[in-house]
């Protein structure tokens, strides 16, 4: 079984469902198929604001929905990072390079996410993503000379392609046999039709 996994390394959500979408996969002998996007090319071409362009009710909720989903899953959140948003195209190329050399990106995805979110790092910094990628294990620079390879990039804007040919519009989506489900909250729907198969 395969969950195609479409997500963005500066999204909190993509952030809260990371690790438990790598336990459930795990749990269910499934393999995730890591493919990040960038919302300001899928979110368009669905017709999903971005969120500089929500109205101000929108925002209000989104921060307090993230104020509720953090302690409820007793996960390290900063609320406002100071690089947040950041430009996060290398990075992600980054990950579709470790996954191109056949290493899994899951910790690597992790360890952005993490940086972003909990350390308030910035990760359009070459030298913060060399650190990030180190601390998985790469040679940074490396990782990232083989991120701005045409394979890396060609990946990059197929997911993004992809994403929009299949009505991802919002992210994070997994997508299990043509079965879409939005969002971290949604992973128990995930787990069972994982469990039902």
């Amino acid at each position: 079984m395969t969950v195609d996994y479409y997500f963005a390394l500066g999204s909190p959500w993509s952030y809260l469902g990371q690790a438990r979408v790598v336990e459930i996969a795990k749990r269910a002998g499934a393999t995730l198929n890591y493919k990040p996007v960038a919302p300001g090319r899928v979110f368009p071409a669905a017709g999903t604001l971005q969120l500089k362009d929500r109205p101000p009710a929108r925002k209000a909720y989104r921060m307090m929905e993230l104020k509720r989903w953090r302690a409820y899953l007793g996960i390290e959140l900063t609320l406002e990072p100071q690089f947040f948003p950041a430009n996060e195209t290398l990075a992600a190329h980054m990950v579709v390079a470790a996954r191109q050399a056949g290493h899994d990106p899951g910790p690597l995805v992790l360890a952005f996410m993490r940086a972003m979110w909990v350390e308030d790092r910035n990760i359009a910094d070459t030298a913060t993503m060399d650190a990030v990628a180190e601390s998985c294990g790469f040679v940074g620079a490396t990782l990232r000379a083989a991120a701005e390879s045409v394979e890396a990039e060609a990946e990059y804007d197929a997911n993004c392609e992809e994403a929009i040919g299949r009505q991802v519009f919002g992210l994070p989506t997994y997508i299990l046999n043509k079965e879409l489900f939005w969002g971290q909250d949604r992973l128990e729907f995930l787990e069972r039709a994982l469990r039902a198969r």
